[in-house]
């Protein structure tokens, strides 16, 4: 059963006060590595979703790219970079994966689960070394086998985990593009069903048989007993209101299932309500659904009004920290498309202030907000 996300739905939110994490400001907006753009984010996980702890710290995995003085065209030198907090900060342990494994371009957005020392990546392999610049899409995976310094060595070949069928999912094969308008078959996220064990990759993804433009969906694959990811069919869709629901996801947590999403005002349909750029939901009984938005419109996380760009790309654990990145902040009513300079003067590109929610049934609110370095606290070290 899919479940739609609607228009009524969303109309909700007139009803409703934002629920916002508070103005980022300069403090939260100093760039961890200097000389980089960092963006989406995504911790080392244990298979029940909550935070790995490795030697009293945690691992974490970032798009990065060179700053060119323009954000945009980060997305077209992504790779992913491995960073470790701890007590003391953050510290750099380089490129996660080695060149040559695939015949990718780029890295964009996944999950990872750590189980004894082996380290299972879930990305998005972006375009073709061969045709650089390419929107194209697949998900991707590989294995390595985590060291005591917190580096990751021995990585398998890249494999494609499972392809878009282009019956229930549009093929995101287009070498052509604009950011927003792009078709989705991306993000994997990782999944252990807690009532028997099984396993699923959570991806954002598109409606192959629709006819809006605005076919944003979050697609579902299973392991099957061979070993293969077989596809299922979407859990959740926004034809006609939405293009894209990025790093989706599911997380359990008290006997309920949580599917969560990213998303931009910029992509919702035009002619429809919108709502803010922020961090939306649904809660069902079981997988199959059907599943019900969270607070009535799906809102869990909003950036304020007064900085509406403030922050994108959240993802959370089954402890239900949601990280995300400080996109552009400081706009005070300007828009980054009025010039290039304001474009890259408000473009953070380091990690967020961390957000911790707490969910009850159909509800979710927003309960603590911390700066990313006091994250070392949370790890339960035996």
């Amino acid at each position: 059963m899919t479940t739609a996300w609607t228009a009524a739905h969303l109309a909700s939110l007139a009803d409703q006060p934002l629920p916002v994490a508070g103005l980022i400001e300069a403090k939260d907006a100093r760039r961890i590595l200097p000389d980089l753009m960092l963006w989406d984010m995504w911790p080392l996980q244990r298979p029940d979703g909550r935070l790995a702890c490795v030697n009293e710290g945690s691992l974490w995995m970032v798009l990065a790219a060179p700053d060119r003085g323009d954000p945009v065209l980060r997305h077209f030198e992504a790779k992913i970079r491995l960073l470790y907090l701890d007590a003391s900060g953050w510290h750099d342990l380089g490129d996660m994966l080695p060149a040559g494994l695939g015949d990718f371009e780029r890295e964009w957005s996944g999950s990872a689960v750590l189980e004894g020392d082996t380290v299972t990546l879930y990305f998005t392999a972006a375009g073709y070394a061969d045709r650089p610049g390419g929107f194209q899409q697949r998900l991707a995976e590989t294995t390595g086998t985590l060291q005591d310094d917190g580096r990751i060595t021995g990585w398998s070949p890249v494999r494609e985990s499972v392809a878009a069928d282009g019956t229930m999912y549009l093929a995101a094969d287009r070498h052509e593009g604009i950011p927003g308008t792009v078709k989705a078959f991306r993000d994997p996220a990782f999944f252990i069903d807690p009532a028997d064990g099984a396993r699923y990759l959570v991806f954002t993804a598109t409606l192959a048989a629709s006819d809006s433009a605005f076919n944003g969906a979050v697609g579902m694959a299973q392991l099957d007993a061979a070993g293969q990811w077989a596809l299922l069919p979407p859990i959740i869709h926004a034809d006609t209101l939405n293009n894209e629901l990025e790093r989706a996801q599911i997380i359990a947590h008290q006997g309920l299932y949580y599917a969560f999403w990213s998303t931009q005002t910029s992509v919702f349909n035009p002619d429809g309500p919108t709502g803010p750029t922020g961090f939306y939901g649904m809660v069902a009984e079981q997988l199959s659904g059907p599943w019900r938005p969270l607070n009535g419109s799906g809102l869990v996380i909003a950036n304020p009004d007064a900085e509406p760009m403030q922050a994108y790309s959240w993802f959370a654990t089954a402890d239900l920290w949601v990280c995300s990145f400080v996109d552009h902040w400081g706009l005070n009513g300007r828009r980054p498309t009025d010039s290039a300079f304001i474009a890259a003067e408000t473009f953070g590109g380091t990690p967020a202030p961390m957000v911790r929610i707490a969910l009850d049934g159909d509800r979710a609110q927003i309960v603590e907000s911390l700066a990313m370095e006091r994250l070392h606290a949370i790890c339960d070290v035996h």
